[in-house]
């Protein structure tokens, strides 16, 4: 309807007609088809406004009175798939669910609009900086994450020319478009549900929808783990878990004198050498953690040699950072160390938190970005027995190492013995004889 308004507002022509070209996107060509093509042509059905063409590209050309709006409809799921919009000429685009939408499409789109209709049918009664009378692009979405692009530009750094506008929660006073939804809609909507889905899809807050199973299961509580500006104890040494790779990342911990654990910053990469990883780490401590004792855990594979007879530890001592293996490598005892450690308490508080400014993707990985993809198969649900490697699972195995090499790894195996010790029986309550 926003674009239907537009187009009639639209300054007419030389020959009196009101003209205007739009693009409709969204991410995947079958979702344009069952959704966003369907809802349209509810709105705008072909017995009044025209035949739709259903050939790529899929185009609807609108014709009443004296509007002719064209509409083409894309699905751009991929951050090549910009060239799709280079060659066009736009009055607007709309991004439909726009959370799924690369930056990088959005960028490319914003200098596509306003070429339509051209200068040269432009009446001369008509201002040059009015013509066309409107031209931009319009987006709407359910909330994404508070990392992604559009939380970055609503809520963080919005440009200049640009609004962002939120829908009240379903469940509120304010509530919008209650009138044409079943009675009770919102209510029934949130039953079975969890937390952060009714927080995305009900109320319209930012969240991440978990489509996996997390590698901690329900240990992890924002509310409980999640803290902010946590700083450093003074003389008291700062434990740092490393992962190696091509994408090496580090996390700096250290423990209270109660006993607590905080994550207190996260370092990561994308394409970085190990060198020049722990010459930013090195230089990291130097400029924000001067005058603390380092102890360093690394990955036990480290260990191995690359084709110049290297290894992760030699490239770490050469500047001088002395990295001990962690004491395992082990998936299922990594686990159960860092559930140990989030489900402790210290004096009545939380014995891990993490500051979750400094630590994004610590924080994001345990909220269930940090999962096991499930498997697509019939039936009960079943899952992947490997964590997905992706920007959450480096900085989790970095915290993996802390935990099991300060601690959690000797109290799980102790534990494990005590279990396996041998039962003597009491020769004085009972004998063979």
């Amino acid at each position: 309807m926003e674009i239907f308004k537009r187009a009639r507002e639209q300054a007419c022509s030389n020959d009196g007609v009101r003209r205007s070209r739009w693009a409709i996107v969204r991410n995947t060509g079958p979702e344009l088809e069952t959704t966003t093509i369907k809802t349209w042509l509810d709105w705008f059905p072909e017995r009044i406004f025209g035949k739709m063409n259903r050939k790529p590209p899929i185009t609807h050309k609108v014709k009443i009175q004296d509007v002719e709006l064209e509409i083409i409809f894309l699905a751009l799921d991929r951050p090549d798939d910009v060239k799709k919009l280079l060659s066009l000429e736009l009055t607007g685009i709309w991004f439909n669910e726009a959370k799924f939408i690369h930056k990088n499409i959005i960028d490319a789109a914003t200098g596509r609009v306003g070429r339509f209709p051209s200068k040269k049918e432009k009446p001369e009664k008509v201002p040059a900086k009015n013509w066309p009378t409107w031209f931009g692009v319009i987006m709407d979405t359910n909330p994404p994450d508070d990392d992604h692009w559009w939380y970055q530009l609503a809520e963080v750094e919005t440009p200049e020319n640009w609004a962002f506008f939120n829908q009240p929660s379903g469940l509120c006073a304010e509530a919008e478009n209650i009138k044409n939804l079943p009675t009770g809609y919102y209510k029934n909507l949130i039953a079975g549900k969890d937390q952060a889905w009714v927080d995305v899809f009900v109320h319209g807050q930012y969240g991440t929808i978990q489509d996996g199973k997390p590698v901690y299961g329900t240990s992890y509580k924002d509310s409980v783990h999640c803290a902010f500006n946590l700083k450093a104890i003074a003389n008291r040494p700062l434990h740092i878990g490393l992962d190696f790779g091509n994408t090496p990342a580090a996390i700096i911990e250290q423990d209270t004198a109660l006993g607590q654990w905080r994550a207190l910053e996260e370092i990561t990469s994308e394409d970085c050498s190990l060198k020049d990883f722990a010459k930013i780490l090195k230089t990291k401590l130097a400029v924000d953690y001067p005058g603390f004792e380092y102890r360093f855990y690394g990955d036990p594979s480290g260990a191995f040699k690359d084709q110049h007879q290297k290894t992760a530890f030699d490239i770490f001592r050469a500047e001088d950072i002395k990295v001990m293996p962690a004491p395992s490598n082990k998936l299922p005892i990594r686990k159960e160390a860092v559930i140990s450690r989030l489900n402790k308490l210290v004096n009545g508080e939380p014995g891990f938190v993490l500051d979750g400014k400094k630590c994004p993707n610590l924080r994001k990985g345990f909220n269930g970005g940090y999962k096991l993809r499930r498997i697509n198969v019939s039936g009960a649900d079943k899952f992947n027995e490997e964590p997905d490697k992706n920007k959450y699972s480096h900085i989790h195995d970095c915290h993996q190492y802390v935990c099991l090499a300060t601690g959690e790894y000797r109290e799980i195996t102790l534990g494990k013995r005590k279990q396996e010790a041998k039962t003597y029986i009491s020769q004085d309550k009972w004998g063979v004889f």
